[in-house]
């Protein structure tokens, strides 16, 4: 399938500026939504596409800064540009510390916006086949059965089929089995494959190993 038109995010309570910035980002190609503040952004159905976020930090009620860390909070992983009039460095600071791809302060240079929102956008296209992956692999990892899952997370903390067996009071055999499934449904084509897949779930991490 084709991947939908980019899309940019503008949220700035000044009219002129908001307006400004659309008319900056739709002479590049690019299409442009713009909002007077973080609720009706927030509120507003999103496109399935890439995009990224031009947020001002001064704006009614909770802060751009502010902002960022609800959307983080909500899940809303975009890519945000901050725009300012009253920028300073601690300001700057925690704005980039939180993920921001930029903090600028105005007047900037149309060429450094444009620059912020292309990586922006690239930086969104990353998260969306990295998230497209992880999806894919805990759908594989949701259709193996509790002793599949169980065996699996053993195979990524490095247990032999004999130790698994022992651990489980079953045969090896029985391990051995229930390893070709895993290997089958997970799609591995080897054990480094599948171990690399047990790191992208975190098995390893989220499951102590037997005593």
């Amino acid at each position: 399938m084709a991947e939908e038109r980019p899309i940019v995010f503008v949220v700035d309570d000044d009219p002129s500026m908001r307006e400004a910035v659309q008319d900056l980002i739709a002479s590049v190609g690019l299409e442009a939504r713009g909002f007077a503040s973080s609720r009706e952004f927030f509120e507003a159905a999103r496109p399935d596409a890439p995009a990224c976020l031009v947020l001002d930090v001064r704006l009614p009620g909770s802060s751009g800064l502010n902002f960022q860390q609800e959307l983080v909070q909500a899940g809303v992983l975009i890519p945000v540009i901050f725009i300012t009039g009253h920028g300073d460095i601690p300001m700057s600071v925690r704005a980039i510390k939180a993920g921001a791809v930029e903090f600028l302060t105005k007047p900037f240079r149309d060429q450094e916006l444009l620059d912020a929102i292309n990586i922006g956008i690239e930086r969104n296209r990353a998260q969306r086949r990295e998230g497209a992956v992880l999806d894919d692999l805990r759908q594989r990892f949701a259709a193996l059965t509790p002793r599949e899952r169980e065996i699996m997370a053993l195979v990524i903390l490095g247990r032999m089929n004999k130790q698994i067996a022992g651990d489980l009071g079953v045969s090896e055999v029985t391990v051995k089995v229930h390893r070709g499934q895993i290997m089958r449904k997970m799609r591995a084509k080897s054990l480094p494959e599948l171990v690399r897949m047990g790191d992208v779930l975190r098995l390893a991490t989220v499951t102590p190993p037997p005593t």
